[in-house]
């Protein structure tokens, strides 16, 4: 069985493509588009780590600490991500409870080995 990984995002670009790259990696992807959906759909699908696209409307840091605030979702990996240039982004991520805060480029360049990072944190 694929691991399950649930793609947050709203932008064609990066999103399409992280959810690309996660199919072929063997990952199963659920992709959401609706920040208020994030962390009900976190609890439900029981996912192996979530991928948070910070450059989204909405409040997407509440909903990272939604999902860090329910026991059932505490544990979950979150690995958040903002264009280049945004470090105001991935500072607030951060400070709501993302495991990774890391740039579009970054992500595109890195992501096997922010898959182990983030599925090798305590």
């Amino acid at each position: 069985m694929q691991p399950l990984a649930i793609v947050f995002y709203e932008r064609l670009m990066p999103g399409s493509q992280l959810v690309n790259r996660l199919q072929d990696l063997n990952y199963r992807v659920l992709a959401v588009s609706n920040p208020a959906l994030l962390a009900a759909t976190a609890k439900r699908e029981t996912p192996l780590l979530l991928f948070v696209d910070l450059e989204a409307r909405g409040d997407i840091t509440g909903a990272i600490g939604k999902i860090r605030a329910e026991a059932s979702t505490s544990h979950l990996p979150i690995i958040a991500f903002a264009p280049d240039g945004k470090p105001d982004l991935l500072a607030a991520a951060q400070t709501a409870g993302a495991n990774l805060t890391v740039t579009e480029s970054a992500l595109a360049g890195h992501l096997p080995q922010m898959l182990e990072q983030a599925l090798h944190l305590e």
